[in-house]
């Protein structure tokens, strides 16, 4: 094979066949894939089938904590999670530049497949493209995801007032890692992604009981996903702003740049509204799972502001939280 992508790898003839062949096959081993027809024939599901679709474009493609190809297995994995899914199977569709080295995708590719294997799903199905010098940024991935439904009740019509929000780690995470790759920012500390599939940590919070809305936080950060939860009903969301994680690098290259942690991306949290009486039998579970370490009881749901999300500091002020505006930072994901 040669060492960057050239424009014959999306032809459809020989080179594609050999990038199939000889990078994406191997990687992704599997019976339904090695039969490389046009789409996958898969076993019953047994059960409610969930099904979702991402796209992704992050630049650069390579953050401290990750890169594409394990941000496209964790983005719709966890949204099959998010939707109270088993995920099961996943396509994976690469939008390649000419130019593109071989090298790279290799490393993508290798690191898609780890995720994959991690987080127990399959890819079963694919396509190759490739656009001239100068039309693209280097690679693009586009993923579609078939979970089994386990949760069938999930939704903004399950809260209540009264129940309890919860958050699985510190929050902005990923997008301050990727404000640092791009070398905007010299900041000191660790300050890696939170990028990681939420299957386990889903299902432990389920298992516990209780769970009325799951969804990760990531375009838009937690103040934006929480506007969702309650925006056109009669609740309210209050938060207690000490409450909320926010590792100290994150909140140091906020503080350099104005921007606010809340509205910073998360690719691999989670948040959970869940009835006040299991939060502790769902932060136990959360705390003995890697990922769930630092999980924290953030806020409350009442009907004190409905459609509001409301910040309280530890000063006895208050402010409202609404949806981000503009594009704080972004190709985030």
């Amino acid at each position: 094979m040669q060492d960057i992508i050239t424009l014959d790898y999306g032809s459809g003839g020989l080179k594609t066949a050999q990038l199939i062949e000889e990078i994406m096959v191997p990687a992704f081993a599997n019976t339904a894939l090695s039969q490389l027809g046009d789409g996958a024939v898969l076993p019953e599901l047994g059960g409610q089938p969930v099904f979702s679709t991402d796209s992704f474009v992050v630049t650069p493609w390579k953050f401290p904590g990750g890169d594409i190809g394990k941000l496209a297995v964790c983005g719709t994995v966890n949204d099959v999670c998010m939707a109270g899914g088993v995920p099961k199977y996943l396509s994976f569709s690469l939008i390649l530049e000419e130019g593109f080295p071989l090298e790279d995708l290799r490393t993508i590719v290798a690191s898609a497949a780890a995720t994959a294997r991690q987080a127990g799903v399959q890819l079963v199905t694919g396509d190759t493209k490739v656009v001239e010098r100068g039309r693209g940024d280097g690679i693009y991935i586009n993923t579609a995801g078939i979970g089994v439904l386990r949760a069938p009740d999930l939704g903004q019509q399950a809260m209540r007032e009264g129940d309890t929000v919860l958050v699985s780690g510190s929050v902005g995470c990923h997008g301050a890692a990727v404000l640092m790759a791009r070398g905007d920012l010299p900041c000191e500390g660790t300050l890696l992604s939170d990028c990681r599939p939420l299957h386990q940590l889903s299902a432990a919070a389920l298992e516990a009981g209780g769970v009325r809305m799951l969804r990760d936080p990531t375009r838009g950060g937690v103040a934006t996903t929480l506007n969702e939860f309650v925006e056109g009903t009669s609740l309210c969301i209050e938060l207690e702003e000490e409450a909320i994680p926010v590792d100290a690098p994150v909140a140091a290259a906020c503080d350099l740049l104005g921007l606010d942690p809340l509205y910073s991306a998360c690719e691999g949290r989670m948040l959970v509204v869940c009835a006040s009486e299991t939060a502790p039998s769902i932060l136990t579970a959360l705390h003995n799972l890697p990922g769930g370490e630092g999980a924290a009881q953030i806020g409350r749901v009442t009907t004190s502001r409905p459609g509001q999300v409301v910040l309280h500091n530890s000063f006895g002020g208050s402010r409202i939280l609404g949806k981000l505006t503009g594009a704080q930072l972004p190709r985030i994901c």
